[in-house]
Order: C-alpha cells, then sequence, then structure tokens
C-alpha cells in the first residue's frame, strides 16, 4: 500500500502509534511475555491517547478513523507486542464492536462510551468446550424472568476474560442465539485461572463461569434470537483486524532479518551476499507485500459499508499463514540468534501460531470462502 493512498490524519495516527510502540512498548515487550500480564499502566496509556477506541465514531467517545485508522494502529501495535495487539483486538474489534454494531443509542451511551474512552475494558463471549468452530452449538442458556434475563453456561478461551468490565456474550434463549451485555460485577460472574499457552503469553485468557447472572432486559443487544448473525459480522472486523496485526509483525521481522544480514559475516562476506538469505528475504518481502495489499483494500469495503464476509475470511486465512512463513523464515536467517531468547524473533515464533487458530480456524475460513465462491459462481 502506497503513503499517498492514506490521508494526513491517518498517517499522523500511523507516526503517533509508531513513537508510542518505540518508546513503551518494545522497552517492555520482552517482560509483558515472561510476566504473562500487561501492565495496568501500558493499559492506561493506551486508553489516554484513544488507542481503545480509535475506530469509534467520536460521538461515542471514539477517535472516529473507522477500520483502515483500526488497522494501521494495530499493525503498529503489533510490531512492539502481539500480546498487547490481542489484547486490543478483543477489547474494540469484537468485545465493543459487539454494541457499535448492533446496540441502541442507549445502550451505546451507557456502555460503548467508557468501552472507546478506555475507561472500561471489555471482551467478547462466544467460545465454550463443544462450541469452537461450531460456533452456533452453544450451550450458555438465558432465560426471562421478569425484567431480567438469567444467565447460567460457561465459556472458554476468552481473551480478556478476567480483566474484563463489560462483557459481550452470546447465550440462547427460547428464540435462538441472543447476545447479551454483561458486568462483570454482576453476582454469579466468575472468571477462571489464566490459561498457560505457547504464546501471547501477555493476553490473559480465561473460561468463565455465568451462575444465575442476572442481567437488566435493556441489555439484550439487538433482537432476540438474531445474536448469531451479530457475532458473525463482529468477527468479520476481528478478523480484519487479526490480518492487520500479523501485517505488523511480518514487517518488523523483515526488517530485522534484512538488517542481520547485512551485519552478519560468514565465510569472510555478509550473509546478505548469499542467494539463499536473498531469496528467503525476496519470499517474506512478497507476502508482506501482499498481506499490505489485501488488509486495506478489505478496511475500505468495511468502511464502505460493503459485504466483507468473504474477504475478511481471505485476509485472516493469508495473513496468519503468512506470518507463520515470515517467522520460520526471520528464524533460519538468524540462525541459532534466532532460536534465542536474547532476541525477540523466538516471541514473534511463538506468538504466530495462535493466529491460524482464534477468530475462527483456518479450516473454518476456508469453508466460509468456498461457500461464497460457490454461492457467486466463481466471481471474485
Amino acid at each position: 500500500m502506497n503513503e499517498f493512498s492514506f490521508t494526513e490524519e491517518q498517517n499522523m495516527l500511523r507516526e503517533m502509534t509508531r513513537d508510542f510502540v518505540n518508546n513503551e512498548i518494545k522497552p517492555i515487550a520482552s517482560k509483558i511475555d515472561s510476566e504473562e500480564k500487561i501492565p495496568d499502566e501500558l493499559i492506561k496509556k493506551m486508553g489516554e491517547l484513544g488507542f481503545l477506541g480509535v475506530a469509534f465514531p467520536e460521538e461515542y467517545g471514539g477517535g472516529g478513523f473507522g477500520e483502515v485508522g483500526y488497522c494501521l494502529m494495530q499493525e503498529e501495535i503489533a510490531r512492539g507486542c502481539m500480546s498487547t495487539a490481542t489484547f486490543i483486538g478483543a477489547h474494540q474489534s469484537i468485545g465493543a464492536n459487539v454494541i457499535n454494531l448492533g446496540g441502541t443509542e442507549e445502550q451505546k451511551q451507557k456502555y460503548l462510551v467508557p468501552l472507546a474512552k478506555g475507561e472500561k475494558i471489555g471482551a467478547f463471549c462466544l467460545t465454550e468446550a463443544q462450541a469452537g468452530s461450531d460456533s452456533f452449538n452453544v450451550k450458555t442458556r438465558a432465560t426471562l424472568d421478569d425484567n431480567e434475563w438469567v444467565i447460567n453456561g460457561e465459556k472458554l478461551w476468552i481473551t480478556n476474560g478476567s480483566i474484563a468490565d463489560i462483557v459481550s456474550v452470546f447465550a440462547r434463549t427460547d428464540k435462538g442465539i441472543s447476545a447479551f451485555i454483561v458486568e462483570t460485577k454482576f453476582p454469579g460472574f466468575q472468571a477462571g485461572p489464566p490459561e498457560k499457552k505457547m504464546g501471547i503469553k501477555g493476553s490473559t485468557t480465561n473460561p468463565i463461569t455465568f451462575d444465575n447472572v442476572r442481567v437488566p432486559k435493556e441489555n439484550l443487544v439487538g433482537t432476540d434470537g438474531r445474536g448469531f448473525v451479530l457475532a458473525m459480522k463482529t468477527l468479520d472486523a476481528g478478523r480484519l483486524g487479526l490480518g492487520a496485526a500479523c501485517l505488523g509483525a511480518a514487517k518488523e521481522l523483515l526488517e530485522m532479518s534484512t538488517r542481520y544480514a547485512k551485519q552478519r559475516k560468514q565465510f569472510d562476506q555478509t550473509i546478505s551476499n548469499f542467494q539463499a538469505i536473498q531469496f528467503m528475504l525476496t519470499e517474506m518481502a512478497v507476502l508482506v507485500f501482499t498481506m499490505e495489499s489485501i488488509v486495506y483494500r478489505t478496511a475500505v469495503d468495511y468502511d464502505l459499508k460493503k459485504d466483507v464476509s468473504r474477504t475478511s475470511a481471505i485476509v485472516k486465512l493469508y495473513c496468519s499463514e503468512s506470518l507463520d512463513k515470515v517467522a520460520d523464515f526471520a528464524v533460519q536467517i538468524h540462525g541459532g540468534m534466532g532460536y534465542s531468547r536474547e532476541l525477540p524473533i523466538e516471541r514473534y515464533y511463538r506468538d504466530s501460531r495462535i493466529n491460524r487458530i482464534f477468530e475462527g480456524t483456518n479450516e473454518i475460513q476456508k469453508g466460509i470462502i468456498a461457500r461464497d465462491v460457490l454461492k457467486k459462481n466463481g466471481a471474485i
């Protein structure tokens, strides 16, 4: 994507984010990984700078930058720390976005505004033990009791689960799957211990239990029984933002690998002189160029309110697989140093792998793309 295609404001957002990442995130990224926690102080700073609501309209406390701006920001955040990008994604791109996409004016004023300002943290509660890829199979129940919904069930793999203030919950009612806004201070909401993970360790992932959680009737989002459509629409944005984060990490790895190749000497010359290394850098550059092209093409369409369910699935599928390849090349180019914890390469390698699994596995993305291809007789 050429720089001229972005507005002056968008380029300023990128520069501001990059400065913040260089000064505030990169110096502690290794600590975030080893201590498995994003410092509260860092979250507070990001909220104050508007990063936690950059995509949302200004009238709801957001930055008004839309999806293109959100992708620019996430690209830069992921250059420094994929855990922090994951935290932001779960909060903004899916957790709060349920309210942005489906909420009433009252719900937006009450819940979206503090979420967008970073005063409250959000999360997205869909996945269950028997409803991972088969996300329609949710068993969590919501029953109407006078003026309250009573929610019972368990959710798994919830990013921000134990640190969220407001969660968007999908539960089954008599009419189908519905979406609810739940405040985590409501009695009966319980976050379990954080999962121990291979990568994105700084991002907190928890099981959640709903034990007779009573939610005001007005906290139903959209129409009773139409929540699954809202969940899928929300995930369109989530998958696109995930692609942007993959792009940022891939750009960082390509830059680090290029610098290293020009410094590292073997056989009395820098390894950048060797065709084997040049070809790896070439493949990385081709992947990055293609990732960037599809991320921003799709983000523009999203902001134009076009249907991006197929293209966001393509972005998620392609960018997550491409980052894995780029990370692998980066380790190879750095050799033993790429495998050592002394450099951040091995952290990017570990952090990369989850992207082919969450926000819908890549196998699910292939199914979404195939159905659309067949429906449109192969037309792009």
